[in-house]
């Protein structure tokens, strides 16, 4: 898969973003209502990716940078958001591949820890992200409350 860092507002991007938010919606019954401005994707203390393969974009992931100053963070969190593989491309590992990329990513950028947010109704996600070394952390964010909720972290 090549990957290319994009804005988070890209056409490209968008049209990836509103595939996942649809997934939202048959799992959940709903989008994804977490506040998100384009701009957290940025360089940096954001970061946006579209993967490619045979020059179809099929995926699509980000972080943005958070610290303790905002609550239920730590100095040198990244949250991963909108970590997608369309259906058409699923089942390769390139969602395993996207994953590697965004997190030397944030490596790079200083940041010390991934966290995210996903749902009971992702359990390919939870199984992802649980083999690739995340556990799950104290809630967070949106979604904190929800019982559908789940959150994860590691240590980059």
């Amino acid at each position: 898969m090549d990957m290319q860092v994009c804005s988070y507002d890209d056409p490209v991007a968008r049209k990836l973003i509103a595939e996942v938010q649809q997934e939202y919606v048959v799992r959940y019954g709903g989008p994804d209502e977490t506040p998100i401005d384009p701009a957290e994707f940025a360089a940096p203390l954001g970061h946006f990716i579209i993967g490619r393969v045979d020059g179809d974009p099929v995926a699509c992931g980000g972080w943005r940078a958070h610290d303790a100053s905002e609550p239920g963070f730590e100095d040198g969190d990244a949250e991963l958001k909108r970590m997608y593989v369309a259906p058409r491309a699923r089942r390769r590992g390139l969602s395993r591949e996207l994953l590697a990329e965004l997190e030397s990513s944030a490596r790079a950028a200083g940041r010390r820890r991934m966290i995210l947010e996903t749902g009971i109704a992702q359990p390919e996600a939870i199984a992802l992200y649980t083999s690739s070394g995340y556990v799950e952390i104290e809630k967070f964010g949106f979604y904190s409350c929800s019982p559908n909720s789940r959150c994860f972290g590691k240590f980059l």
